[in-house]
């Protein structure tokens, strides 16, 4: 095979399969940097939105179920809608998709940061503005694995990820002081501010490409193609199986759930239970920056498809311990290797970009994404009525131990197909 091939954009060159990308080399690559620092902009906007957003809806209301419902709405629409629009990334230019995502996201912001929005508009701007997230998200998805080939993915994937995560402790830890500063309308109107810039760097520092070819050289309805998607990932052994990794996520995020309760049975005075819950909440995003980081850097990529069955019962095993009721320093360091062994998301990713047609991403993308978010949701609403009725602790670790039972199913299963994927990264010149 040619060492270059047309099409391909100038500095890539060929290099062992096994060789690991480093992050230097995946920044030096604009279209990436462009995707990163939108997505950046745009998850910090979204934290002062979601601390604004807050504080309006209970001023208004006073009720505290209300503020909740709203919250709630933020899970709502890729549900119901991810499977169905994310098959315009696969329709349309994605660059174009996710621009036009974002003026129209910025536009609904807008209007949410006008004074005296009445209630149930404000609830109809949230549920659309969240909405239009998963168009855009399966067009990230699916085009971030045009812009970085080979490991550069999955170095992408883990600056990503390890980035997503300091923004967004970052911007809760900062956005009640920004939000107390500047007020929340005016902290709404920021955020539709980081969507156009958004809008902008992508226009200008990602390249135009063609829409993707359809199959059989039709395009089909987007109820077809939500169909055909789904026959996709869940008709494929390997696919199925790797779309229950991303989505076991449900048994190992359960404790940021409950991180409030959890807090009570370990401090005093409210002070103090406020601390430790946010300790709490950090432990997690924390160890999986840290697991993100190591896997990503230290590992190859044939050992982390090798490996990613028993980091997957990693992220799951340790919250066992809680059973026990152990003190915090304890229960932080649990949770954190907890976070470490989710970094086994970032293989199956890599894993699931190998196995689906390029033309067809979007849509796969959206489905796991959708599922995912019913994953975490459903995942909280159980652990949160069943911590209501046994405590915190035992609801942990028994989320840990189910979690532990799935993930070693799931690793058994990967073993009948992790074999076709290794030796496709091997053979794969980038």
């Amino acid at each position: 095979m040619a060492a270059t091939r047309p099409g391909r954009l100038p500095g890539r060159h060929r290099r062992s399969p096994e060789s690991q990308a480093t992050y230097s080399e995946v920044i030096a690559i604009g279209e990436f940097r462009a995707l990163w620092v939108g997505q950046c902009l745009s998850l910090l906007g979204d934290q002062l939105a979601q601390v604004a957003l807050a504080l309006l809806v209970f001023d208004a209301t006073g009720s505290p179920l209300a503020t909740a419902a709203v919250y709630a709405l933020t899970y709502l629409p890729p549900i119901l809608g991810g499977p169905l629009l994310a098959g315009l990334a696969d329709r349309f230019a994605r660059r174009r998709v996710m621009i036009v995502c974002d003026v129209a996201r910025a536009l609904l912001v807008a209007l949410m940061a006008v004074p005296s929005m009445p209630f149930p508009v404000l609830c109809a701007l949230v549920f659309c503005v969240v909405l239009l997230s998963s168009p855009f998200t399966a067009a990230r998805a699916a085009l971030l694995p045009e812009i970085l080939e080979g490991d550069q993915y999955v170095a992408g994937s883990a600056l990503q990820n390890m980035t997503n995560q300091a923004v967004q402790m970052l911007g809760f830890a900062a956005g009640a002081g920004v939000i107390a500063t500047i007020g929340a309308y005016r902290g709404l109107a920021l955020d539709a501010v980081t969507f156009l810039a958004s809008a902008l760097i992508l226009a200008a520092g990602v390249r135009r490409r063609p829409s993707p070819d359809p199959e059989d050289g039709v395009h089909a309805s987007m109820w077809a193609m939500t169909k055909a998607g789904a026959c996709l990932v869940f008709g494929d052994r390997r696919l199925r199986t790797l779309v229950l990794f991303a989505w076991l996520c449900g048994f190992y995020v359960l404790p940021e759930g409950i991180a409030v309760p959890y807090a009570v049975t370990l401090g005093n005075d409210p002070r103090e239970i406020t601390l430790i819950t946010g300790l709490l909440m950090a432990a997690m995003p924390t160890g999986t920056v840290i697991g993100a980081f190591l896997f990503s850097r230290f590992v190859t990529p044939t050992g982390r498809l090798r490996s990613m069955g028993w980091m997957a019962m990693l992220s799951c095993a340790p919250l066992i311990g809680c059973v026990m009721r152990p003190p915090l320093a304890v229960v932080l360091g649990l949770w954190m290797l907890a976070g470490v062994g989710g970094a086994y998301q970032l293989a199956a990713n890599a894993a699931f970009v190998q196995c689906v047609p390029a033309g067809r991403r979007g849509q796969a993308f959206g489905l796991v994404q959708s599922g995912l978010l019913a994953a975490q949701g459903v995942g909280i609403l159980i652990g949160g009525a069943a911590a209501q009725a046994l405590g915190p602790e035992p609801v942990v670790a028994l989320a840990g131990a189910a979690g532990l039972c799935v993930a070693a199913l799931l690793a058994m299963l990967w073993t009948e197909s992790r074999a076709e994927i290794i030796t496709r990264v091997r053979t794969q010149v980038t």
